[in-house]
């Protein structure tokens, strides 16, 4: 674990890498899509997994952060009342829910799109 795990609050000790894992598979129990989670250890200064996904609408967006964020506690929150991008910053791991059009203009995978990805369905 790296040293920005320790400045989580929560009671919780898992990885940032398993966490990333659930916080993909409640977004798909949420009926979110085109989910992703990228692995940036080593890459990224800001955080170590990016899970990226699409909700159907801004509400449907909220829903899904509503979820994760009752899962476990984020340390910052951004878009939320708007609800095209909703960024969740859980420190080792950083949530991005966009609506589609949101997601295609901003491109994160066109920007980590060569990192390796985490595999949420096999574990």
């Amino acid at each position: 674990m790296s040293k920005k795990n320790s400045k989580r609050k929560s009671p919780k000790v898992i990885s940032a890498k398993q966490l990333s894992i659930n916080l993909a598979k409640r977004i798909d129990e949420k009926k979110g899509f085109e989910i992703i989670v990228f692995d940036l250890q080593g890459v990224s200064p800001i955080t170590d997994y990016f899970v990226i996904a699409n909700g159907l609408s801004d509400i449907h967006n909220r829903t899904i952060a509503d979820d994760l964020i009752e899962y476990e506690k984020p340390e910052h929150i951004e878009g939320f009342e708007e609800g095209k991008w909703v960024l969740l910053d859980f420190i080792d791991v950083i949530v991005h829910i966009f609506s589609e059009e949101t997601r295609e203009f901003y491109g994160l995978e066109r920007l980590w799109g060569d990192t390796p990805q985490v595999d949420y369905d096999s574990d």
